[in-house]
């Protein structure tokens, strides 16, 4: 115990003395910059100050991007929204481009299994805000941007005002809801909008609302109910937390949305290609011989519910995106007398009335699991399930003269199942779920239980 309070007390003293240094260094940069400004009224006459230049120096020399770009990069005020494997690194590259103004916005906090992807944070921050620990290590890399710190989660209440002084906005979140907000905001607002997403070894990127032309103007770019008008089931979303993803897979995708980002900045303002008014998807995938792929995409929809001359979306605060996008319909599928909990597990006798069904995928299965468990991973479940509906006489023993209890992680794809076994009516005893999967039997049965 004394050991854990030492390990506290010294990350306690590391954070505290990173928060000086680098609110020293700031404040150098600040000074610094000033300097050279004063001395553009002593007949300095370039536009930038002579540390921008040297800071700058390998950039201002493509021609993509020249004096003129710098100085519209210098004037720029981009939103981050998501600190995580997207958002570290897309900030990052925003940050060591000089963009004048960045918002960072997310309400979560560091976490150990976050570190591997989210290379912003480190572990001397564990249990920092996620935004504090952003704003340490952009500050190191470059002092003479502005931080603007956003430490809560975006709602339909607070999204129209953190997001209406910014230019652009960048996408780096992973729940459904949460990006049908941003986009409507965006398009409401008139920002473009650069979105991405990983998972596993894949990802994505697309450039939505650009040209941000104004509600109902065809010549707008598409948003994000243009692409996907209607949400994903519940029971299809996977998070990175459920599903897994390769840190450098997510790190391609935030630079990529940074590298979006700048070019969407350093245009004249007036100079928008034709080809973003049906922009591309790009598909990443890590494990292809081909990596990249890209889909044409077509324009803003006629009949779409936000941008079009029919928009029936016209303030984010009368939509109720958790509702749209059905995102608590999963931990509401069974009663109470359709669960047992870990407690009620663990005492459960060991006489073989009962069998264990883990519908995990294979590779967290192995990871860890309970004795005497079956692994059938959700797909293979699911086609079980089909084919014993057909041919009843092929039913498997599991599902045969043993009360049934069905294990996942976090205790949502246990629901389903046992869903699906109830209303096939196969099941010859009882069937139950284990509530709040296998991280409640972590917490309350098996603290060495491994938390991945």
């Amino acid at each position: 115990m004394a050991d854990l309070e030492l390990i506290d007390a010294l990350r306690r003293r590391i954070r505290e003395t990173e928060d000086k240094l680098t609110q020293l260094k700031h404040e150098l940069g600040q000074v610094t910059s000033e300097a050279s400004d004063s001395s553009k009224t002593k007949n300095y006459k370039w536009p930038l100050t002579s540390e921008e230049y040297k800071r700058y120096g390998r950039q201002l020399i493509v021609k993509e991007v020249g004096i003129n770009g710098q100085q519209r990069l210098k004037k720029s005020r981009v939103l981050v929204v998501g600190l995580g494997g997207l958002g570290c690194p897309a900030a990052a590259y925003l940050v060591g481009a000089g963009v004048g103004t960045l918002g960072l916005v997310d309400g979560d906090t560091v976490d150990i299994s976050n570190l591997h992807r989210q290379i912003l944070h480190d572990t001397s921050r564990v249990n920092m805000s996620k935004v504090e620990s952003a704003i340490i290590g952009l500050r190191e890399k470059n002092p003479l941007v502005k931080l603007v710190g956003h430490t809560s989660f975006l709602t339909s209440d607070t999204a129209m005002n953190v997001m209406k002084d910014y230019d652009l906005v960048l996408d780096c979140t992973d729940h459904p809801a949460i990006r049908y907000l941003i986009s409507d905001t965006c398009v409401l607002l008139g920002k473009p909008i650069v979105s991405a997403s990983a998972l596993r070894t894949d990802g994505q990127l697309i450039v939505l609302n650009y040209p941000p032309k104004p509600v109902g103007n065809t010549e707008g770019g598409p948003c994000y109910r243009c692409i996907w008008p209607k949400p994903p089931k519940p029971e299809q979303v996977t998070s990175c937390a459920e599903g897994g993803v390769l840190g450098p897979v997510v790190g391609v995708m935030g630079v990529l949305q940074a590298l979006e980002a700048i070019k969407i900045i350093v245009r004249h303002d007036d100079s928008y290609d034709n080809a973003l008014h049906n922009p591309n998807l790009t598909i990443f995938s890590a494990w292809s011989s081909k990596q990249f792929h890209n889909i044409k995409m077509r324009g803003r929809r006629a009949d779409c519910a936000v941008c079009s001359i029919n928009a029936s979306v016209k303030s984010t605060t009368d939509t109720d995106y958790d509702a749209f996008c059905m995102g608590d319909k999963a931990t509401r599928l069974l009663g109470s007398d359709e669960r047992i909990n870990a407690i009620q597990l663990n005492s459960m006798s060991s006489n073989g009335e009962h069998v264990i069904v883990d519908v995990r995928p294979a590779v967290e299965f192995d990871i860890c699991h309970l004795p005497n468990s079956v692994n059938l991973p959700w797909d293979d479940f699911k086609a079980t399930m089909g084919a014993v509906e057909k041919a009843p006489e092929s039913l498997p023993n599991w599902l045969q003269n043993k009360d049934i209890v069905i294990v996942c992680r976090k205790g949502n794809d246990s629901q389903l199942a046992t869903r699906i076994i109830k209303e096939t009516n196969l099941a010859q005893r009882s069937v139950v779920d284990l509530e709040d999967g296998l991280q409640a039997w972590s917490k309350n049965i098996d603290p060495t239980w491994p938390q991945y």
